[in-house]
């Protein structure tokens, strides 16, 4: 009898680990290790009572002490243990170790939820070989992140009707639910998340058109200059993109919130200026990426170019150069990490954005028909602007200080400007926000071309540019990237650090620690 009152213990034991390893592996089942635990506990009281005996000689004599001593310590250690437990239920902390910080939520989606103003749903599918808790670990930071989100997880196996409702097809599916809309993911990462958070959020899609006819780049296209890669981001936050040849319609589209005009090769007929200045005046907004000339006898922008100064900004025919802190590339790719104040880059920091053969896009001093533009990104103070673009292209030499009639750094290579609409809509749109017309102008392109899109800021940097014009300022941030994006760009002084440390300093430090103890033992 005494034996199998022994095992009871051991057995008490065993049922309460086990209860403890389903929790934290299979927590769908939830019944079972709840059961296994109150089983476990009921043994081990029983063990407990049918050692009485042994107890009470506990508290005879010196034992007394130390069973008090013993007893006091598993107290402190349990009550230990219930405070953690209490403060972590309580207070979400968790440390993300990963280099490209893919566990913690990007800024974007950290405003997108902290502007929450009405409850989000978010219905999660699981089954199969998707197991609750994969859902569980990505979808418990948007819970956490406001108290406007509810998380619903449904086994679509033993709840067939739910996913009936909700049309999932696959297991992993999410469905968020907001102000009446629905959105669903297929994929449960923070990209297709949030994602599909803005789409359900924003409700309808704004049309964002880029115009061809001139030689700009293709949405279409997939080679390095083409801007396909551009496209699909535009999409990811809410726009539908479309092509627009101007000079046929004559008139920019009743729909357009967005007219993108992107590195054309040969200036715009007057009637495509007139439409464009047109459709500025009712409150459209106008992106122009314009590149330098690439030869000293290409054609000038000119009517872009007065476009442009007529909202406040000079277009400089010049090419911005860079010797101080330039890329790996050479002086013709300039980086930026420096943007004064303005909505597009407020939580850059120090976020590089990379350009390939870029001008100056600077405001004009003192503003012009009463628009002032702001200064949006800018190179470094040791960067210039050669405006002798004849010489330079002759003597395929690039001068590596500022001469004069040169435009001295730091140098603009973007503004940006705003003014309530000259011809404003009897109604008020959607989302009561007064239409302004807004233009934005970036004495380059090539930075949201496909090949350089995703290098440092420039995705953020181009769609931010576009969410500012569209009037979406909750989109405005550090967007989620790819887990796999893991490139690094550094500057051409950085692999010259690099350079020197690997080849000289470090086999120079060894060699003289080896000789040190040569002559030490010599």
């Amino acid at each position: 009898m005494k034996r199998i009152l022994g095992l009871l213990g051991w057995l008490g034991v065993v049922l309460v680990l086990a209860a403890v390893l389903l929790r934290f592996y299979k927590p769908e089942l939830q019944t079972w290790y709840q059961s296994l635990a109150m089983a476990g506990l009921v043994v081990t009281a029983i063990y407990a009572l049918s050692q009485w005996r042994d107890i009470g000689r506990s508290f005879q004599g010196r034992n007394v002490r130390y069973g008090s001593i013993a007893a006091g310590s598993v107290l402190v250690f349990l009550a230990i243990l219930v405070g953690i437990n209490w403060i972590s239920n309580r207070e979400h902390k968790r440390w993300d170790l990963t280099a490209a910080k893919q566990f913690t939520l990007s800024d974007q989606t950290k405003k997108i939820l902290g502007d929450l103003k009405k409850p989000l749903t978010i219905k999660a599918f699981y089954g199969g070989t998707v197991p609750v808790q994969g859902l569980r670990d990505p979808l418990s930071e948007y819970q956490y992140a406001s108290k406007q989100v509810a998380v619903e997880y449904i086994d679509a196996e033993k709840d067939p009707i739910q996913a009936k409702k909700y049309t999932v097809q696959t297991y992993g599916t999410v469905v968020l639910e907001y102000d009446g809309r629905t959105e669903r993911a297929t994929q449960v990462d923070e990209q297709n998340l949030t994602n599909a958070l803005k789409k359900v959020i924003v409700g309808n899609t704004k049309k964002i058109y880029f115009v061809q006819g001139h030689g700009e780049h293709d949405t279409a296209g997939s080679a390095q200059d083409g801007f396909s890669a551009l496209a699909e981001a535009l999409k990811s936050d809410n726009f539908e993109v479309a092509t627009l040849a101007l000079a046929q319609e004559n008139k920019v589209p009743a729909d357009a919130t967005v007219v993108v005009i992107a590195s054309p090769k040969t200036d715009y007929l007057a009637s495509e200026i007139t439409a464009i200045a047109a459709f500025l005046k009712k409150g459209g907004k106008l992106l122009m990426m314009l590149d330098p000339p690439d030869k000293a006898d290409a054609p000038p922008l000119t009517s872009l170019v007065a476009l442009a100064r007529d909202w406040g900004i000079d277009i400089g025919n010049n090419i911005v150069l860079e010797f101080g802190n330039v890329s790996q590339f050479g002086p013709l790719w300039p980086i930026v990490v420096s943007y004064p104040g303005h909505p597009i880059t407020e939580n850059f920091g120090k976020v590089m954005t990379v350009y390939r053969l870029a001008r100056s896009a600077a405001p004009i001093e003192g503003g012009t028909n009463g628009h002032t533009a702001q200064r949006v990104a800018e190179t470094s103070a040791r960067s210039f602007a050669v405006t002798d673009l004849k010489t330079m292209f002759a003597t395929k030499k690039m001068p590596e200080k500022a001469e004069k009639g040169d435009v001295p750094g730091p140098v603009s290579l973007a503004a940006a400007v705003s003014a309530p609409a000259a011809e404003p809509p009897t109604t008020t749109p959607a989302g009561g926000q007064p239409p302004e017309t807004r233009v934005v102008v970036v004495g380059d392109s090539d930075f949201a071309g496909n090949d350089l899109l995703n290098i440092q800021g420039n995705r953020d940097f181009a769609l931010n540019i576009a969410n500012w014009l569209a009037q979406q300022g909750d989109l405005i941030a550090i967007r989620p990237h790819d887990p796999e994006d893991r490139r690094i760009t550094l500057t051409e002084e950085q692999n010259q650090r690099i350079f020197w440390v690997a080849l000289l300093i470090i086999p120079g430090l060894l060699l003289s620690n080896g000789v040190r103890v040569w002559w030490k033992r010599r």
